[in-house]
């Protein structure tokens, strides 16, 4: 009985912080420097590696975190990864508000905004049937549909905060950030050139890219690379959907918390932790940042510091991974994110083409 109940403790855990509860040592500051140490060291490697040879720092940092794994071990970095892991991504995610504006979604015009939510729902619909074709968990195919349709591994991270860790394991989480880094990547690489081959217009390319690609730097990087005017629309595409990340965190939570209502213990839980708070800070900071003209540095800081705390929570994931139950999934586990990707490039282009 008493292991049953813990279980059901634990199914309701929507936010991935009720383990949080649990009787533990008493942690002081010190505790936390070893691990935090470890998790800056590997993002300064990180951000070296993608300034001098090009590859995206989340995907580095992803690697070289996975490459530390056996660290992981040591007790005395537990309460730092977890930080990183934990508070910093959070923290990380209330930031990317500055990334967009209320505007630049009325900007886009009605027709692309509706193709971008038509896009988006598909493409979270094949993560969830991409999820049964290869015996995944239907939150996995979520978490994968989710981050491929948004922003990659910002949206990942975002999801994988609300769904918790007892439901996605880190293992499964870090397939997704490696899948979609990868392909967006990629995508980089090879859309500009497919445009390029179907003779679309700069206007059709930026449109493709922008609403294909899944990271935010490599879907702005590849229009730019197709034209000054295919780079402009990219961004302004990317960053609409971006700001379409709110109601997609949104409408999950409150499906997670239908579904966990099934009884009345898991109920009490859900319905107390209500909306997170750093869903709730995301919004707050879009509005503010749509409705007063912030000074650029301040933007551009908060960007920045965005980008960081994302990279440290990526690299602090990736350590505490079960490498061994990572490798014990196989290759089928990454036909979400390969299903979705496809989907999301073939929906785009159609929707480019009749712009």
């Amino acid at each position: 009985m008493a292991k049953q109940a813990r279980e059901e403790f634990y199914m309701a855990d929507l936010y991935g912080e009720l383990q949080l509860t649990e009787p533990k040592e008493r942690r002081t500051i010190a505790s936390y420097l070893p691990g935090l140490a470890v998790v800056a060291v590997a993002a300064l490697a990180a951000l070296w590696l993608s300034e001098h040879y090009g590859p995206p720092a989340i995907l580095m940092g992803l690697l070289i975190g996975l490459a530390l794994n056996f660290v992981s071990a040591d007790k005395r970095l537990s309460a730092g990864l977890d930080l990183a892991s934990q508070t910093l991504l959070r923290l990380g995610i209330v930031l990317l508000g500055l990334r967009i504006t209320i505007g630049e979604i009325t900007d886009l015009g009605l027709y692309p905004f509706l193709a971008l939510v038509v896009i988006i729902a598909t493409v979270i619909f094949a993560g969830l049937l991409a999820a049964r074709l290869f015996k995944q968990d239907i939150l996995f195919g979520l978490l994968a549909g989710g981050a491929t349709a948004i922003c990659g591994a910002s949206a990942a991270l975002a999801l994988w905060s609300i769904i918790g860790e007892k439901r996605v394991s880190q293992e499964r989480f870090t397939i997704v950030l490696l899948g979609t880094t990868i392909a967006s990547a990629c995508a980089m690489t090879f859309y500009p050139a497919i445009a390029a081959f179907l003779g679309l217009s700069d206007t059709q390319a930026g449109f493709l890219i922008g609403a294909s690609i899944h990271d935010v730097a490599q879907a702005i990087g590849g229009g730019f690379s197709y034209s000054e005017h295919a780079g402009e629309v990219a961004t302004v595409v990317k960053l609409s959907r971006v700001s379409l990340l709110v109601p997609v965190l949104l409408i999950v939570t409150v499906v997670l918390n239908r579904s966990g209502a099934a009884d009345g213990a898991q109920q009490t839980f859900t319905l107390r932790q209500g909306l997170p708070w750093f869903i709730a800070g995301f919004i707050a900071l879009v509005i503010v940042n749509s409705v007063v003209a912030l000074p650029a540095i301040v933007s551009s800081s908060g960007i920045s510091i965005a980008n960081i705390l994302l990279l440290l929570a990526v690299i602090a994931a990736a350590v505490k991974s079960n490498l061994a139950g990572l490798l014990s999934h196989g290759l089928q586990c990454f036909g979400p994110v390969i299903m979705t990707t496809l989907t999301a490039f073939i929906l785009s282009l159609i929707a480019a083409q009749m712009i």
